[in-house]
């Protein structure tokens, strides 16, 4: 039996100095107008072992809370929820860090922690639902851990994050807003961490690719040069939200996949045919769309062989391909399909025809894996990683998404919004400046929240002429939905992409010369 002395903070610490488990009595409320008024900057920190590849990595597990500050007062106005895996006794100016967050707005980063590439990740049954407890964890092979220390962030309003009093929380429930508190949180991690000479990385998801056009940019303003940025299934145009001429090739893979092409013999290739479908998209249903209800009676015979629809019914939606594809195609079977994976099927009540896409509690794809993700978040912080509270931890909250402020000022300085919201922009003016920085857009071929091919034609009408600099920018496509790594196969190949982007930025010496060069310009 260990021995534990305990602070006055609520931490004890084993008298061999080894975990330090934390019990926080702060109440950290999610509503508009919540704060608190504690800004101790305490955590529990745990020591583990993974191997990967056959290398035992020794690492350690913080999870906690940073003080951010007003940068005009230097007076604390947000305490951020954070949860950091850093492999022992590396060096700061080799040792990548990289940090990872959700979207929404409105999530906290559990799904990507859980998920995706941290030490340990969660067992589902995916793209079946993943039956009721008791569930498991699991070491996971595709961890990240081995090529970068990995700090997954949670937003004011999500997780144990909220404003410090006199702020409240709606005071950070913004585009602008909220990259500026991402903007502080990183420097303060940066600064209390000594890596402020580590190369540096963002991964985003869902809105989180958003936030990170927007939080590159402002990095820079800040003088924090970055060396590279994953965009996992991105929404960077919200102009271009429900474009069918982006959805179609989604519409496409999910009847690929359900069988329900019109197409004999079907496609063998899933990239080789959406392929085929996106030429199509851009040309001829374009053109019919355009020219409704005048058009060639051959582009609707193929969009019914592409997508598994009956024309008729496609012509009483205007040829238009959107929401209710998801309640159509397998309407037969009393079947939906999950609009952030179209594999995944739930019994029609009707919920994924009307699902808000940037909430999406009830889409049959979350339902799926919504059971394992809280309790195992649970059993995980608290048995695992040694920090209590008695506080709800808030994984999705609803408020952030109603109370959200859309408009932003780009690079420019011109104001956009709220309906016009566009961040590819703050991406390519960051490329056109930091030419170093390197760009990796992940997607996968089955989510119809943000489709892969709505994020290719973004990226490609970005305004970035450089031919050069946009070689600094890859895209990725995987049979996979919107949560990419969920998917066993399309996470190990995700990986595998991840490391060829570190390597690739890692061992260009001049490269990580020129940005060092650039951040201490502006330092």
């Amino acid at each position: 039996m260990r021995i534990h002395s305990v602070s006055d903070d609520g931490s004890t610490t084993p008298a061999d100095g080894g975990d330090q488990a934390f019990f926080d009595p702060v109440g950290y409320g999610n509503g508009p107008d919540d704060n608190v008024t504690d800004t101790a900057e305490s955590a529990a920190v745990t020591h583990h072992t993974i191997t990967i590849d056959g290398t035992e990595i020794p690492y350690t597990a913080t999870a906690g809370h940073l003080v951010t500050v007003d940068p005009s007062s230097s007076q604390p106005n947000a305490k951020m929820f954070y949860v950091a895996f850093t492999k022992d006794a590396q060096q700061e100016e080799t040792r990548p860090v990289t940090f990872f967050y959700n979207g929404g707005p409105g999530s906290s980063a559990v799904f990507v922690l859980l998920g995706s590439f941290a030490p340990r990740r969660i067992k589902t049954k995916m793209p079946d639902f993943t039956p009721p407890a008791p569930y498991s964890m699991e070491d996971n092979p595709d961890s990240l851990i081995d090529t970068s220390d990995l700090v997954f962030v949670n937003p004011v309003g999500t997780g144990y994050s909220a404003a410090v009093a006199p702020h409240k929380n709606r005071e950070f429930w913004g585009v602008d807003q909220d990259a500026e508190s991402l903007k502080q949180f990183i420097k303060r991690y940066l600064t209390k961490n000594s890596r402020w000479n580590s190369p540096k990385f963002l991964f985003g998801e869902s809105y989180g690719t958003a936030r990170s056009c927007v939080l590159a940019y402002r990095l820079h303003e800040d003088g924090v040069d970055l060396n590279g940025i994953t965009l996992l299934s991105s929404i960077l145009d919200y102009r271009q939200s429900g474009n069918p001429i982006g959805l179609l090739p989604t519409a496409a893979a999910d009847a690929w996949y359900h069988k329900r092409l019109g197409i004999t013999p079907p496609p063998a290739d899933l990239a080789t045919f959406m392929a085929e479908v996106e030429e199509f998209a851009l040309g001829d249903y374009l053109a019919a769309l355009q020219a409704f209800p005048k058009f060639d009676p051959a582009v609707l015979d193929k969009l019914a062989a592409y997508t598994g629809i009956d024309k008729i019914v496609l012509t009483s939606w205007s040829l238009y391909i959107g929401w209710p594809f998801l309640t159509t195609l397998l309407q037969d079977r009393n079947r939906a399909l999950g609009a952030y994976d179209g594999r995944v099927t739930g019994i029609d009540s009707g919920i994924a025809g009307k699902v808000d896409p940037n909430s999406g509690g009830n889409d049959p794809t979350m339902a799926a894996v919504s059971g394992v993700y809280t309790a195992m978040w649970n059993w995980y912080l608290e048995e695992q990683l040694k920090f209590t509270s008695d506080s709800a931890f808030t994984d999705l909250n609803d408020q952030v998404f109603l109370s959200w402020d859309f408009s932003h000022v780009d690079p420019t300085g011109a104001k956009q919004g709220p309906d016009s919201f566009y961040t590819a922009g703050d991406l390519a003016a960051l490329m056109a400046i930091n030419v170093d920085l390197k760009v990796l857009s992940a997607n996968g071929y089955y989510d119809f929240v943000t489709p892969q091919y709505q994020t290719v034609l973004d990226l490609q009408q970005m305004p970035l002429d450089d031919p050069t600099v946009r070689q600094n920018l890859s895209i990725r496509f995987y049979q996979s939905g919107h949560m990419v790594y969920l998917d066993g196969n399309s996470r190990t190949a995700l990986k595998q992409d991840l490391v060829h982007l570190y390597d690739v930025v890692t061992s260009d010496e001049a490269a990580m010369s020129r940005i060092l060069t650039l951040w201490k310009s502006k330092g």
